[in-house]
């Protein structure tokens, strides 16, 4: 029976236990596929609910390692060969979970990539595809039978094989030996947090994998009756490191709800957290904690629908953590038992498989305050009172990752000294696929320049403050500036370097891409259009509203050697030294 096929009565459907029947192992093997074959003698597994939460399919981890080993064979029927890539769609389900794990016994490398979203149409998703496939150079792309037109488009456009779920199920199996898997092999490809213009793919091997796991999962402390429950996506890190391969490797069994449901009715998840019996663990940016505070009303009593007092790790990540937006959480769950404690911080990047640094269960949110001067470097203005932002500790480090703070020349500084944030350790990355030169400019002597500025207090704890590499990150999503400068540029009349991409901080403290553009237009009637124009352009791209000034040309500064400087862009026009043309609303 193929896993697109096999379909359970609903009415006798019980879920996975909490514990299982043999002894917790956390992560101690060499590679996946041993870490699966493990759990594949225990009693855990996935599960999955339909959009209003109700359990549709139970997927003990025994039925997705014979399902893996069959995909695996099939794998190797199409002329798949150890080191070949497999993209596939990252659809949260069972077709997917086996296709990816049958890739790693066949020694290939699967590569996980988006579902289309509900903007940007089915143009902007073909090219993102198609530009990722160039990238990965996969043997082919695999993905859910109703979006096959357009993935279909995208692999004919690579010139790779196209296969939809169906079709690969129908394939036929080799004979062939599988491959001894090797620890220090690639184990899979990962393009979350790239660039979709120009994208990094994240190559991490078993041993780096398997490391990671042990050490969040050493970090969280996880133990028994811990269970989790996820809507992440299964192409972004966070999902697919930390809530699809971390269960499997730890002993945890996984309620899984699809994102595309979470975003229709997000208090389902709270729903799934409140059924579990056990303790639960479940992740997600800011953006789905303040979804769900915003969702409950006032008038509404929380204690009759939701029950989470058993919700002892409720993990932060993948965003800038907005203490304001977890107070609000806990303003509207109080009374259904949620604890300011269960709240996990941390901070994290496909770079290093998934964990750098785990806020110690327990501790919950804590913050410091900083003043806004020192965040961006500038000399305090004495004649104005000190602002400050409220900075959130993300943890220590997880088991085997070493973290600095470095100045500008390298250096390493003290404690609560701002600077760039380098870690070193087992599970960093082996490098950027087929990019040696992005590989050095990250990677030196051991230690991974994260792109990201924070300072160490004396305990160790890390506090994330910005940014130092122009990544635009909105509801947990990264944006790269180039891809939206790219998008303007396409516009008739811009040329390279005329536009300016970087993130804003709105009224209510939360982030918003803004377009600094050079305008060549004198008409005023014409400028609007000009702008709503781009306003639309980036929308597709984001799914977000964005800020558009429109500038005098040559206003946008430039670097010694003639490159845009977005830093300094966004530095000029936040202290109101770029004046825009004033346009009507």
């Amino acid at each position: 029976m193929t896993v697109s096929n096999a379909v359970a009565d609903k009415a006798i459907l019980v879920p996975t236990p909490n514990i299982d029947v043999q002894p917790r192992r956390y992560a101690d093997f060499d590679t996946f596929c041993e870490a699966l074959d493990h759990a594949a003698k225990g009693v855990l597994g996935f599960n999955f609910h339909d959009p209003r939460g109700t359990l549709s399919r139970i997927y003990p981890y025994s039925e997705l390692r014979a399902d893996a080993l069959v995909a695996a064979r099939k794998l190797i029927a199409f002329g798949v060969a150890p080191g070949d890539r497999v993209a596939l769609v990252a659809e949260t389900g069972p077709d997917f979970a086996a296709i990816f794990c049958g890739a790693m016994y066949a020694g290939a490398w699967p590569v996980p990539l988006p579902l289309p979203t509900s903007f940007g149409g089915k143009e902007s998703y073909i090219d993102q595809l198609a530009v990722q496939l160039a990238s990965s150079d996969p043997k082919m792309l695999v993905y859910p039978g109703e979006i096959a037109e357009m993935a279909g488009a995208a692999a004919a456009r690579q010139g790779c094989a196209g296969l939809s779920w169906e079709d690969f199920h129908a394939g036929e199996q080799s004979a062939a030996e599988l491959p001894k898997p090797d620890p220090d092999a690639i184990s899979y490809l990962q393009y979350s947090s790239g660039s979709t213009r120009f994208p990094h793919g994240v190559a991490v091997t078993h041993r780096a994998l398997l490391a990671n796991l042990a050490g969040h999962s050493h970090g969280m402390k996880i133990d028994n009756p811990d269970r989790a429950i996820s809507w992440l996506p299964w192409y972004h890190d966070m999902g697919l490191v930390g809530c699809f391969l971390s269960p499997i490797a730890n002993s945890v069994s996984v309620d899984f709800l699809k994102t595309e449901d979470f975003a229709r009715r997000p208090l389902a998840w709270l729903d799934l957290i409140s059924r579990n019996k056990g303790t639960s663990l479940s992740y997600s940016p800011t953006f789905g904690y303040d979804i769900c505070a915003r969702r409950i009303s006032s008038q509404t009593a929380v204690s009759d629908r939701f029950d989470l007092s058993r919700w002892r790790v409720a993990g932060n990540g993948a965003d800038m953590i907005r203490p304001d937006v977890m107070q609000n959480f806990v303003n509207a769950f109080a009374d259904a038992g949620f604890k300011a404690e269960a709240f996990l911080p941390s901070y994290g990047l496909a770079e290093a498989t998934l964990a750098v640094t785990v806020m110690p269960p327990g501790e919950g949110i804590r913050v410091e305050l900083v003043e806004e001067e020192r965040l961006s470097g500038t000399p305090r203005d004495l004649s104005r009172p000190a602002r400050y932002r409220a900075m959130v500790n993300c943890g220590v480090p997880v088991l085997g990752m070493e973290v600095a703070i470095k100045g500008e020349n390298g250096n390493v500084l003290g404690h609560h000294h701002i600077g760039k944030v380098w870690c070193r350790g087992s599970s960093v990355m082996h490098s950027y696929f087929r990019d040696p030169e992005a590989t050095a400019a990250c990677m030196v002597d051991g230690w991974l320049d994260t792109g990201d500025m924070g300072y160490v207090d004396e305990q160790g704890y890390l506090f994330i403050v910005g940014r130092a590499k122009d990544m635009i990150i909105i509801n947990g999503k990264n944006h790269w500036p180039q891809d939206i400068e790219w998008a303007v540029e396409q516009l008739p009349g811009f040329h390279q370097g005329d536009i300016a991409a970087f993130s804003v901080e709105t009224e209510n403290g939360e982030e918003a891409p803004a377009v600094l553009v050079h305008c060549r237009v004198s008409d005023p009637v014409e400028r609007v259009k000009l702008r709503d124009q781009i306003r639309d352009k980036v929308r597709s791209i984001t799914g977000m509203n964005c800020v558009v000034e429109l500038v005098p040309p040559r206003t946008l500064p430039r670097t010694s050697s003639g490159k845009l400087s977005r830093a300094k862009a966004k530095k000029l026009y936040l202290a109101g030294e770029i004046a825009p043309y004033q346009l009507a609303a």
